[in-house]
């Protein structure tokens, strides 16, 4: 249920009931707003608005319903939802009662800007609200009315306020005759309604979706939002049209490839649809966020699946094609977020209402960066440069329509590979050229990046007075040396107690990186070449002892991306590190890689005979084994995964950045 407190014009009742605000109450002083808010049910949102506020309903709607902020405000009225933040209102009326005001608000009074809040993500969170207003007139608060000055109340004493940007949408408490007239004035120039769906898209993505999906699937994010779809329900139905897309293209027809490239486009649409409509109806969730995030893996890593089985269907084995799409894509997006988490103090830099961005990344390259963002065409180069979610699903859309499943996985490799190389170079250029030194609470994200286990946890004090003699640059180096050299011995020795071996020099070298503090300008490389190093150790093992096992392996590495990925959206969502019996229950990345040369010996009795990819002897076994281990790491990540996000307390990052994804 949703109340509310005051007495006023029908128009503003209306938008209040609109909002979900079914009981409307009157607090005629800051006295009486205390005792009220007091006595309104834990479960409320808690929102004060003055009785003569006027605007545009999406403005309060803005600052009213977002479940994601415990305090938000706009010009005329504030809210807050949560013990403490309720506690700091009632406080806060409290002090207005006894002392007068300690902070004064700086609030514009009429078309306001502030940081954005925004993000692909679902459900709003069923609170029911508690709004109470006052009018302004029976208030001994000067110029200001009181919602301002209790929003400025709660930023003083530590309660963070989020300030929705507005821009032409109107927010004001008018102080005279003349000035109500130019405040409806302004609230009737404006189209409410376009502004809404103008805001429902993102405003930074990437070429293919701003120019071909936006324009109309913001109208379909509209017409879900009038007949009461979730997001939620929005980004499962994009599972699941992308799986009848993978499905339709392991038909292996020339039909099923074009339905699969038609369905995935259509799959990718209800992907843009699922955060516009979130955005537009501001149905924010951590299970949505955290679903958008986790199915767009699934669903590419499924296609890429499709394809091999279509292609296995006409006699064509891509399957090696596959997997190394799903390892390159990994590894790139383990670049990015080991990047943003040790470039955090840039990334997560809040931006002051109403005041300039501030960059604490003040490097020549982050300089020119920005100064390439103000020419438009550069933008949009470098958007498309890098291959975003939209781009690329675009790509394997139309190459698997007209062409072969290895045709469209060759072309992916090679773009994906390039878009990389230029990431990933421009993020090494901003590293070495950085001036800020990074903290404790970056290096500890990129350390738990790495995914370091029990093995590498056992020997990190051993090997700690070595590490912390090695030069700058050690990490990076030895974690590349690791990633290259094991793949590349189980590919000359898979099957042999050499490959063992090897796995072991890998374990020493990883647990050697992970006893340093990672702070160093690229230390944050170090989970990337991990992912590389334990990925491309399952592919070579396949190739080379029994082609028949890399579907196998493709499950297995799968299993393995999934934790790496919801790690990533634990720390992104400030949560923190996965639970500590969830890192060594899944061993870690080292004793994974260790885990599957000793399978493959075990399996070969230490000599395996025949040609590469020959079905010999132990090739039943190794793939039997491949598969219990893809299925138990799943059913242990998975469930953990699930409870987590959905029964537990956790958040998650509505992500508005536009990055690629």
């Amino acid at each position: 249920m949703s109340s509310a407190t005051v007495q006023v014009a029908p128009a503003l009742e209306a938008d209040l009931v609109a909002l979900g605000f079914s009981r409307i109450l009157r607090a005629h002083d800051a006295e009486q707003l205390a005792a009220l808010v007091a006595t309104a049910d834990p479960a409320d949102r808690v929102a004060v608005i003055d009785a003569g506020f006027v605007g545009h309903r999406h403005a309060l709607r803005l600052a009213l319903t977002d479940p994601r902020f415990p305090a938000a405000a706009v010009p005329g009225a504030v809210v807050v939802s949560g013990a403490q933040a309720r506690t700091a209102l009632a406080s806060a009326a409290h002090r207005l009662t006894a002392h007068g005001p300690t902070a004064e608000p700086r609030l514009p009074h009429q078309r306001g800007t502030a940081p954005r809040a925004a993000e692909r993500s679902t459900d709003r969170s069923t609170e029911s609200s508690t709004d109470q207003s006052t009018d302004r007139s029976t208030e001994p608060y000067g110029p200001q009315p009181l919602p301002d000055v209790l929003a400025g109340e709660l930023a003083h004493h530590g309660i963070p306020v989020q300030r929705p940007e507005l821009g032409t949408l109107v927010a004001t408490v008018p102080a005279n005759e003349t000035e109500l007239q130019a405040a409806r004035a302004a609230v009737a120039e404006v189209d409410e309604e376009a502004v809404r769906l103008r805001r429902a898209v993102k405003a930074r993505d990437g070429f293919f979706t701003t120019f071909c999906v936006s324009p109309y699937s913001r109208y379909l994010a509209r017409w879900c939002a009038r007949r009461g779809l979730t997001p939620n329900q929005v980004t499962t139905a994009s599972l699941l049209v992308a799986l009848l897309a993978a499905g339709c293209a392991a038909t292996g027809t020339r039909p099923g490839f074009i339905a699969a490239g038609v369905l995935l486009l259509a799959s990718f649409v209800l992907d843009c649809t699922d955060g516009q409509l979130a955005r537009y109806s501001l149905q924010y969730s951590t299970v949505g966020a955290w679903l958008d995030a986790t199915f767009d893996r699934c669903k590419e890593y499924a296609f890429y699946a499709g394809l091999a089985l279509g292609a296995a269907r006409t006699g064509d084995h891509v399957w090696a094609l596959s997997l190394a799409a799903m390892v390159l894509m990994t590894f790139r997006h383990s670049v990015d977020f080991a990047f943003m988490a040790a470039d955090q103090d840039t990334a997560r830099n809040p931006v002051t209402p109403g005041g300039p961005a501030k960059s604490t990344n003040s490097s020549p390259t982050a300089q020119l960066s920005s100064r390439l963002d103000r020419v438009g065409w550069t933008v949009w180069a470098r958007r498309i440069i890098v291959l975003p979610i939209g781009e690329r699903w675009a790509l394997i859309a139309l190459l698997t329509a007209v062409t072969t499943p290895r045709i469209t996985l060759t072309v992916l490799l090679v773009g994906c590979a390039l878009a990389c190389c230029y990431t990933t170079a421009g993020r090494v250029l901003r590293s070495v050229t950085r001036r800020r030194p990074r903290g404790d609470q970056a290096a500890h994200e990129v350390a738990t990046l790495a995914d370091g286990g029990p093995l590498a946890e056992l020997l990190a004090p051993v090997l700690r007075p070595v590490a912390r003699r090695l030069p700058a640059l050690a990490v990076p180096v030895l974690a590349a040396l690791a990633a290259a050299g094991l793949p590349a011995a189980v590919y000359l020795s898979a099957g042999t107690w050499q490959a063992v071996a090897a796995a072991g020099g890998y374990v020493l070298l990883s647990a050697l990186v992970l006893a340093r503090k990672l702070n160093g300008s690229l230390d944050w490389l170090a989970p990337a070449f991990f992912r590389a190093g334990e990925y491309l150790t399952v592919l070579a093992l396949a190739l080379r002892l029994d082609t028949g096992a890399l579907p196998a392996a493709f499950g297995l590495v799968a299993a393995v991306a999934y934790h790496h990925y919801d790690t990533v959206y634990r720390l992104r969502g400030g949560t923190g590190a996965p639970a500590g019996w969830l890192v060594r229950a899944a061993g870690g990345q080292e004793g994974r890689a260790l885990l599957v040369t000793l399978v493959a010996a075990l399996a070969y009795t230490g000599s395996p005979v025949g040609p590469v990819g020959h079905q010999i002897a132990g090739a039943d076994v190794l793939q039997g084994l491949l598969v219990a281990l893809a299925a138990v790491l799943a059913l242990v990540v998975v469930a953990e995964s699930i409870h987590f996000w959905v029964f537990g307390d956790a958040t998650a990052e509505h992500d508005e950045s536009g990055d690629t994804a």
